[in-house]
């Protein structure tokens, strides 16, 4: 299981960075965490959306959501229903797919099929409604609740609900290869520790430098590390930064280093990491735990 970092930052780009969105890739599945404004971009660098199984989308604020629309349209764009409704433009090589599309399953928060429409319907284009269509053609939207547990290719795929000023889940990936959770945007609550458990990587935001125990809901790289001990993590991920200052950077990993004894990584723009369980059992199949999948004497 591989993590690809396509933004990281918090709230709206900046610094040649994109908000949040990470791609996990098991081999043979291909799920994206988050979609905030600057990953369509990035994503573009790695491949075409197509390639995408299925999108899952932790709460709606902007910094978390805002690309799905023009991700949306660049999946309406290759098919030739596309190119019939606009002869006059030249079209480019990508555009002349004749298949009818095939919506890539979109998880969204309970409420979240409306805010989209809403979303699509601020940017009419009155000469190409199939354009206006992202969210019924593009996508297959569905909503979740926390607690709830579904499946896609080879992962299986559990919402938990954490502590944010909108409802947020924290999402935990379990595949063939290894297992992930990423929190969202969350203040300290409990609830991140069966996030975590035992999992092989956390990808932790870590907004501030202090702990936020407002409202609004954020972690400090210190809540991280300490969410990633409790939780007996194999390796910490943070993300979600208010700078790209490497001084700063370097003095969070620090913050976290100092609770958490196992590896600190910090988040970049394509940034690559690895999640992988040693020693695990074959035979994996959707719906088994990670303790059904690995040795007694596996680390993760």
């Amino acid at each position: 299981m591989h993590l690809t970092v396509l933004g990281c930052r918090s709230g709206m780009p900046s610094g040649g960075q994109g908000s949040s969105g990470y791609l996990v890739n098991t081999g043979s599945t291909r799920i994206m965490l988050d979609c905030g404004p600057g990953v369509a971009l990035a994503l573009s660098a790695i491949g075409h959306p197509k390639m995408l199984d299925a999108v899952v989308i932790s709460h709606f604020h902007l910094d978390h959501c805002y690309d799905l629309l023009p991700i949306g349209k660049a999946l309406l764009s290759r098919h030739a229903r596309y190119a019939a409704s606009f002869p006059s433009l030249p079209q480019a090589p990508e555009t002349a797919d004749t298949a009818q599309p095939t919506p890539i399953p979109l998880y969204v928060p309970a409420g979240g099929r409306s805010t989209l429409q809403k979303l699509a319907e601020l940017f009419p284009v009155a000469t190409i409604p199939l354009l206006d269509r992202a969210f019924d053609l593009a996508f297959d939207v569905r909503e979740y609740v926390p607690g709830e547990q579904f499946t896609v290719g080879d992962c299986m795929i559990g919402m938990h609900g954490l502590r944010h000023a909108i409802p947020n889940c924290g999402v935990r990936l379990e595949g063939p290869t290894g297992s992930l959770a990423y929190t969202g945007d969350t203040g300290w609550t409990d609830a991140l520790i069966p996030l975590a458990r035992d999992v092989d990587l956390l990808l932790a935001e870590a907004t501030l430098e202090v702990a936020d125990n407002g409202p609004h809901g954020h972690l400090c790289a210190t809540d991280a590390g300490e969410a990633a001990a409790a939780a007996g993590a194999g390796q910490l991920v943070l993300t979600h930064f208010i700078s790209a200052d490497p001084q700063w950077l370097a003095a969070r990993r620090a913050d976290a280093s100092r609770v958490f004894a196992g590896p600190v990584h910090v988040a970049a723009p394509a940034a690559q990491f690895d999640a992988r369980i040693p020693g695990r059992v074959p035979g994996w199949s959707p719906g088994s735990s990670v303790a059904d999948i690995t040795s007694p004497d596996s680390s993760g």
